[in-house]
C-alpha cells in the first residue's frame, strides 16, 4: 500500500474518520427526517370554551375504557372499538360533552382498526395539539368544546381533503338517522 494510504488507513485516522462521519451524519438525518415528515394539516382550532367537567362526574357516567380514552389520552385496541366498522347513516358525537363531531358522510374504512373521516363535522368541533408519546409526533385531536382525547389525524387520506382522522370509539357515542324508507313502508 502506498504510503499516503497507509496514513490515511492508520488505527488513528480511521478512527479520526469514524468520527468525523458521525458527527456529519447527525446533522444530515435530522435534515433527512425533517424532510420526510408529513406537513400537518390545516387546524387553527384553539381550545377557548373548554367545558370543565369534575372527573368524579365523569368516572361514574363513562365506562372504564371512556375515561381512560378521553380523560387520560388512552388508545383502545385495533379492531375493537364499538364503531370501527359501523357503516349505517348518522352523525357521530363527543361521549364526554355531546358535541356532533363527525358525519357517516365522511366516514370511510382506511383498515386501521379505528373508525375513520376525512373531515370533522365543522371547522370548529375538532382541535389538535401536537402528541410526542412513544417515540413519534402526531397530531392528537381533541373536542373543542370539552377537550375530551379521539385520537390522531393524519394527513394521508385517500379523499380530496388528504386527511384521515382516525377515532377511538369509546370517545364517540353514534345517533342513527331515522330510516324514513322503512317507516313509509309500514304505513
Amino acid at each position: 500500500m502506498p504510503k499516503p494510504f497507509q496514513k490515511l488507513f492508520s488505527v488513528n485516522s480511521a478512527f479520526s474518520v469514524a468520527k468525523m462521519i458521525v458527527i456529519l451524519s447527525i446533522p444530515l438525518c435530522l435534515l433527512v427526517y425533517a424532510l420526510a415528515m408529513p406537513s400537518r394539516p390545516v387546524m387553527t382550532n384553539k381550545i377557548e370554551n373548554k367545558t370543565e367537567k369534575p372527573n368524579d362526574d365523569l368516572r361514574t357516567r363513562l365506562t372504564p375504557e371512556q375515561f381512560y380514552v378521553t380523560q387520560e389520552k388512552g388508545t383502545e385496541r385495533a379492531f375493537t372499538g364499538k364503531y370501527w366498522n359501523t357503516k349505517d347513516a348518522g352523525k357521530y358525537y363527543c361521549v364526554v360533552c355531546g358535541a356532533e363531531l363527525f358525519s357517516s358522510d365522511s366516514k370511510f374504512d382506511s383498515g386501521c382498526g379505528w373508525p375513520s373521516f376525512d373531515k370533522a363535522a365543522s371547522e370548529k368541533v375538532v382541535d389538535t395539539n401536537v402528541d410526542s408519546t412513544h417515540g413519534m409526533v402526531r397530531d392528537e385531536i381533541i373536542c373543542h368544546k370539552c377537550g375530551a382525547h379521539l385520537g390522531h389525524v393524519f394527513n394521508d387520506g385517500p379523499t380530496a381533503t388528504g386527511l384521515r382522522y382516525c377515532v377511538n370509539s369509546a370517545s364517540l357515542d353514534f345517533k342513527s338517522k331515522p330510516d324514513t324508507e322503512n317507516k313509509s313502508d309500514k304505513k
